[in-house]
């Protein structure tokens, strides 16, 4: 199995840049891993809410493959403590044959095409951050996810 992160928009904090090729390089140790990128729309401006999230959703859409088990970070998911959700990537690692596709939306959510198409939604937190910003809290916690696995220690309970 393969884990993608699919987000809407290139990051330009460097210090962002940083920090998530830090830990995709360590989690690559675990697991296959990629971090896709979906251009920002041009003129997005001009563009109505509802008109940038279906435009969204289908470059979303195009981005995912046959087989793909497609997870949606969204608000109103399901919240993990971060051993029970390296239990829910245990899990996942069993039964997905191919892609676990986890998607970081644009700034006004996912299409209702999106939500129809993924199998299940997961929250970060309550709390609303950047767009760049939870790019970096994902994929910390697939990394240590992994280590959780793996009996090692960087997390502490």
């Amino acid at each position: 199995m393969k884990i993608v992160l699919v987000v809407i928009g290139k990051t330009d904090a460097s210090y962002f840049v940083e920090a998530i090729r830090e830990y995709s390089n360590r989690l690559v140790h675990y697991i296959p891993f990629e971090m896709e990128v979906i251009p920002d729309l041009k003129n997005a401006r001009n563009l109505s809410e509802i008109q940038q999230k279906e435009k969204e959703g289908e470059l979303i859409q195009k981005a995912l493959q046959p087989g793909d088990y497609l997870v949606l970070l969204d608000e109103r998911g399901k919240e993990f403590i971060s051993t029970a959700f390296a239990s829910y990537l245990e899990k996942k690692m069993q039964t997905v044959p191919k892609r676990l596709v986890f998607v970081i939306g644009g700034p006004y959510g996912f299409s209702e095409k999106v939500y129809q198409a993924a199998s299940e939604r997961i929250s970060l937190s309550k709390m609303t951050f950047s767009h760049q910003m939870i790019r970096l809290i994902f994929v910390e916690q697939l990394y240590r996810a992994m280590t959780i696995l793996n009996n090692e220690p960087y997390h502490h309970e």
